[in-house]
């Protein structure tokens, strides 16, 4: 029988991805303990057709203050917000929950508190068979090749981390407590890139642990860009607003990327980030590549 202390929300935020959304409920309604409810927040989208859910649904809606970007930060917070239980999820869109996620980290985060982290799996542009739950989802996926060791065996209790540089908002459980302690993503990040990493530094800085769980998800292959031009105005800003926060640089890799091929000039002792040029629309395609990650 399930306890008031097994009720969670579990919390999505969304932008035109209607099927994989669609795929992502249908993994939660195979879940072991479902959550208490499912809160969904569309940006910039009005609803889609609605959902096939045994599970409680609840929409809000966030707008962007900026026409180029997705308000991801501010729709993390819009869904925490709007959750009703004191136990959250976050899970990214494009993941499909094993039928055992939910519970292991509602369990885990009982053991271990703070922000305890889910292990992605990755799907390659073929799919997955529709019918054959998590048996044919672990087929048909693959490992993150530097994230598999971070992870405990199955049935193991969560383990800590010092890697706060490894957070990712891809799927974690965190008190709401905590949450409202960490004071939530912080809304000077606007679109992609950055706000993860923030979140977790203001996190150990609030004394909030973090750890990794054994629970699984598996992500929906959707093709990337290396390094990822599409975002090139978002990441150059955010990495402007961290380094003023931090003192140090974020996403260094794709920044010394976009130095080599000519977008930038990133002068990084002296904090500096000069714009040469932006990617043209042509070398946004050529950079695409057909990658699970």
């Amino acid at each position: 029988m399930r306890t008031p202390s097994q009720d969670f929300s579990v919390l999505v935020i969304s932008s035109h991805r209607d099927l994989h959304l669609i795929n992502l409920v249908d993994g939660l309604n195979r879940s072991t303990l479902k959550p208490t409810e499912l809160v969904i927040a569309y940006m910039g989208q009005p609803n889609p057709a609605p959902l096939k859910s045994s599970i409680p649904v609840r929409v809000v809606h966030c707008a962007s203050t900026n026409s180029s970007a997705l308000p991801l930060a501010a729709a993390r917070n819009a869904v925490a917000t709007a959750a009703t239980t004191a136990t959250l999820i976050f899970l990214d869109v494009d993941c499909i929950p094993a039928s055992t996620l939910c519970e292991t980290l509602v369990n885990d985060l009982r053991v271990a508190g703070g922000l305890v982290m889910a292990q992605p799996r990755y799907l390659g542009a073929a799919g997955f068979p529709p019918d054959e739950g998590d048996g044919g989802l672990m087929r048909a996926s693959i490992p993150h090749h530097a994230r598999t060791s971070l992870a405990p065996p199955a049935g193991e209790p969560p383990a800590a981390t010092d890697r706060y540089e490894l957070f990712w908002s891809l799927g974690f459980a965190v008190a709401a407590a905590d949450f409202e302690l960490i004071g939530g993503f912080d809304e000077s990040f606007t679109g992609y890139g950055g706000e993860d990493t923030d979140f977790s530094f203001t996190a150990r800085n609030k004394g909030v642990r973090l750890s990794f769980s054994a629970a699984t998800m598996f992500h929906q292959h959707h093709g990337v860009t290396r390094p990822p031009l599409q975002h090139f105005a978002d990441i150059v800003a955010n990495s402007r607003v961290f380094g003023e926060k931090w003192g140090r640089w974020p996403m260094t890799g794709w920044l010394a990327a976009f130095a080599d091929l000519g977008y930038i000039k990133w002068v990084t002792d002296a904090r500096t980030i000069e714009v040469i040029r932006h990617p043209t629309a042509g070398e946004v395609a050529a950079a695409r590549v057909d990658a699970p990650y």
